[in-house]
């Protein structure tokens, strides 16, 4: 994948948890990258398969699971980079914010549980 210089990889100095995750979410422009896990997520976050710590795990599931939710919400593009057999790099490429839609004041009036 070519990147930019209007397309900034972060990569994350240290395992991210779900919630710092949401923050850079929050914050990030359009176009923005985060590295947010290196390896194989599927493997590295299932119990009884992952290498990882247990506690370990658990952040990363809790993070996937950010990651997913934030992807179904249409806030990043969630892909994958191979960098070798078994070996990814999982980037959140953050998407437009979406816009706030301001319900008409008729509608309000009309429907009060529109609000």
């Amino acid at each position: 994948m070519p990147r930019t210089a209007f397309t900034p990889v972060i990569r994350a100095a240290r395992p991210l948890t779900d919630i710092e995750f949401c923050a850079w979410v929050g914050q990030a422009a359009s176009g923005d990258w985060l590295e947010y896990h290196r390896g194989f997520l599927g493997i590295d976050a299932m119990p009884g398969m992952s290498t990882l710590p247990d506690r370990d795990r658990q952040r990363l599931a809790a993070l996937a699971s950010a990651a997913f939710r934030a992807c179904e919400a249409g806030l990043v593009h969630l892909v994958q980079e191979r960098l070798g057999p078994d070996r990814f790099a999982y980037l959140a490429i953050a998407r437009p914010k979406p816009r706030a839609t301001p319900i008409p004041l008729e509608r309000l009036l009309e429907e009060p549980e529109a609000a």
